[in-house]
C-alpha cells in the first residue's frame, strides 16, 4: 500500500512537471510568433507607404510573401489561438492566448503597432 502511494506522489509530480515544460515551450512558440507577425506586418507597412494590410492573407499571398502562411486561419497551434483584433491600415493590435488557460500557457502576449509586446497573465475561466 505504501509503495503505491508513493508510486502515485511520483507520477503526480512527473506529470506536473510535464505540463509546464509544455507550457514554456508553447509559450515561447507563441511569443515568437507573435513578433514574427508584427515584424512582418511592419515591413509591409514600411513597403506600402505606411499602410497595414486589412488581412494576414495579403501577406501570404503577396510576391514574395511575407509571411509562409496565416496563423490567424490556422490557429490554434501549439496550445494558442491567434487573433488581430485591429487590422486596418493605420496600424494593427494582435494577440496569442491559451487554448486553455494554466494548462496549455499561462500568458496572453499582445502586440501593437510600433512592434510594441506586453504580456499578462491568463485568467483561468472556472
Amino acid at each position: 500500500m505504501i509503495v503505491i502511494a508513493f508510486l502515485a506522489l511520483v507520477l503526480r509530480f512527473a506529470i506536473d512537471r510535464i505540463i509546464k515544460f509544455n507550457i514554456s515551450q508553447n509559450e515561447s512558440n507563441a511569443q515568437g510568433t507573435l513578433k514574427l507577425i508584427s515584424a512582418t506586418l511592419e515591413n509591409y507597412a514600411k513597403d506600402n507607404q505606411g499602410i497595414y494590410p486589412a488581412n494576414l492573407s495579403v501577406l501570404t499571398k503577396s510576391k514574395p510573401p511575407y509571411l509562409d502562411r496565416d496563423y490567424i486561419t490556422l490557429s490554434p497551434s501549439k496550445g494558442y489561438n491567434y487573433a488581430c483584433l485591429r487590422l486596418e491600415p493605420s496600424g494593427y493590435s494582435c494577440s496569442a492566448s491559451p487554448v486553455r488557460c494554466k494548462f496549455t500557457g499561462a500568458i496572453v502576449y499582445t502586440t501593437t503597432t510600433g512592434g510594441l509586446l506586453v504580456s499578462e497573465e491568463c485568467e483561468k475561466k472556472e
